[in-house]
Order: C-alpha cells, then structure tokens, then sequence
C-alpha cells in the first residue's frame, strides 16, 4: 500500500489517479497511523512552501514523515521535494523538514526565461539511481516550479537539467527520493519513474 500525504496542497489527485492507472493499491490521508503503517509513502504538493510547512504541522505530520522517509521508500514530489530541505527563499526564516541538507532559491530573472518554469525539460544523470531504472538520459518531463534546490550534498543528486541555471531535478539517498518534476504528468517517463518508486 503507498500512501499519499494529504494536506490540501494540490497535485494530489492526480498522483492518485496515476498509480491506479499503474495498478498500484494507494490511499490519500493525513492520519499518522495510515501513514506509518505505510508500505511506501509519496509526499506531493503544489503551492508555497511557508503555507505547507504550517498545513503539515497543524496535521502533526512533520515528525511523522521525518520517521517515515527515515524507514521505508518515500517520494516527494514538486513541492513535496522541497520541503524535505532546510529552507526556502519563497518564506525566509520558516525552517523546512531538514531532512535532507540543502536549500530552494528563486529561478533568476532574465534570458528570456518565463517564470514559473512550465513546461518540459530533458534530464540528465550524475549518478545511478533506481529511481530512474530504464530511463534514458535526455528524456523529458514536467515542470511547473518557481523555486529550484541546490542540494548540499552532491551525492544526493540524482538528476539535473538547464534553465538558466542547472537546477537538481531530483535527489536520491537510500530509499528517499524526490523530484521537482511532475513524473505522474510525464506520459510514459514518469510512468516508469513511479513504477521504479513501487520497487524499490
């Protein structure tokens, strides 16, 4: 069973729909238990990071995923990666999970870039990673980010790609992994990238 944190920040649903649509057994909550006695667990989210960071903690959720992502596959997925690090500078001064070091800074203006960043880009793969297991370096997928992460550890890096910057597309340390992409928006690549979440 994956479950899907609930705590009204967006893509939920979609998630949702497509791990039905891979045959996978799913249950979108915000109740502690379900959550632990979770398989798996995928954390999604569209939004601000200082509003969702309040949302999980009136849930009491945030030491509850700090336990989970510590113990058992766990995705976050868009904003759902970046609250998994320290800080933001969409909210100054209101701290994330910290599970993971590093830290969200604001795409930078200029070079014809249109901020928020939407729309498909091509990754590519400083390291190997299950996560991304029969996925062809420079396949595309969806974005839709105004914030991007600069990991404090090169090693949690297991995808990047341009736009204006190098941005890390998506982090892996053990079992816990995260995307700033959309993989449930990414047709067939980001079928395949939630298929590999389902194996680890």
């Amino acid at each position: 069973m994956i479950a899907i944190i609930d705590y009204d920040a967006g893509n939920i649903r979609s998630v949702e729909n497509a791990l039905l649509s891979l045959g996978m057994e799913n249950v979108v909550t915000d109740d502690p238990d379900v959550i632990r006695s979770a398989d798996r667990v995928i954390l999604p989210g569209v939004g601000a990071f200082g509003d969702a960071m309040k949302k999980l903690a009136d849930r009491g959720l945030t030491e509850v995923i700090r336990e989970v992502a510590a113990e058992r596959p766990f995705l976050g997925i868009c904003l759902g990666l970046q609250l998994l690090f320290e800080e933001s500078e969409e909210t100054p001064g209101v701290p994330g999970l910290g599970i993971l070091p590093g830290k969200v800074v604001r795409i930078p203006e200029g070079g014809g870039r249109k901020i928020p960043h939407i729309g498909w880009n091509d990754l590519r793969f400083p390291k190997e990673s299950k996560l991304f297991a029969g996925v062809p370096e420079g396949s595309y997928v969806y974005f839709v980010h105004s914030y991007y992460l600069q990991a404090g550890c090169a090693e949690d890096v297991a995808a990047t790609t341009e736009y204006g910057v190098t941005i890390h597309a998506a982090v892996s340390r053990g079992k816990l992994c995260a995307c700033q992409f959309h993989p449930e928006k990414s047709g067939d690549v980001g079928m395949q990238i939630l298929t590999n979440f389902a194996n680890l």
